[in-house]
């Protein structure tokens, strides 16, 4: 199975459906959102694939682009975790992620797309290669290798592979303690950090600097920012606010 989970941060977006999950949050406004996608989430039912006209597949995998970018956009921090099987678009959605967690046996994932006379198109051909380099995502995506959580921590593709369980949930409760090690972090520190690596890594690194740049200097006349160093000079856990 494939969940991918939200942490919340200060901001105006729509939440999605979700299952609310721990960390001090009060009930029905969760810190933690936790969805578990079903094949349907995943846009990879090829059976329904065969059965549409060429224009019918252009819309629906436009759309498809879409949903994978919005979540790439999403301001907080979101995880997957894979505990079986992530293929062509089910891989793509977890690349669309910040972090990935993967069973270390139990979960497969590839873009194998060729190997059913398709190619990646929800952005695998770009989110892959800036993961895993440019060589590495051509052999991969050429051969539409599947790999293990294992292999796909070895190369780089996912943060942690973890031994699976009787449940079936390793990964899941790997990623929500990940989840819970960001959570008490100043919540606008990490959204603008996450901005500056996203925006960053597209550009040349005088341009990265200068995003830097920009998004320190809306940190700097935050509150949480004055409360982390006051929390540091009075040695005590910091209490931010998002403000």
């Amino acid at each position: 199975m494939l969940r991918a989970l939200t942490l919340r941060l200060p901001g105006p977006w729509r939440r999605p459906p979700t299952r609310g999950c721990a960390s001090g949050a009060a009930a029905g406004d969760p810190e933690i959102q936790v969805r578990a996608l079903a094949a349907a989430d995943q846009g990879a039912d090829l059976k329904e694939r065969e059965q549409m006209s060429e224009a019918e597949v252009g819309v629906f995998v436009h759309r498809l682009r879409g949903l994978m970018n919005e979540i790439a956009a999403f301001p907080a921090p979101t995880i997957a975790a894979m505990d079986g099987f992530a293929l062509g678009g089910g891989l793509e959605l977890a690349l669309a992620c910040d972090l990935r967690v993967a069973a270390a046996s139990s979960a497969v994932m590839g873009l194998i797309e060729t190997t059913r006379g398709l190619l990646p198109g929800a952005g695998g051909t770009q989110r892959l290669p800036r993961c895993l380099g440019v060589a590495l995502a051509k052999e991969l995506i050429f051969t539409g290798r599947r790999l293990s959580g294992a292999q796909a921590q070895a190369l780089g593709l996912v943060n942690h592979a973890v031994a699976p369980n009787k449940e079936g949930d390793a990964a899941y409760h790997r990623a929500l303690a990940l989840a819970q090690e960001i959570l008490p972090q100043a919540p606008i520190a990490v959204r603008l950090g996450k901005v500056a690596i996203d925006r960053g890594i597209e550009v040349d690194i005088a341009s990265g600097m200068a995003i830097e740049g920009i998004c320190y200097a809306q940190n700097i006349p935050t509150r949480d920012r004055l409360e982390g160093m006051a929390a540091f000079r009075e040695k005590r856990p910091p209490q931010f606010l998002g403000e």
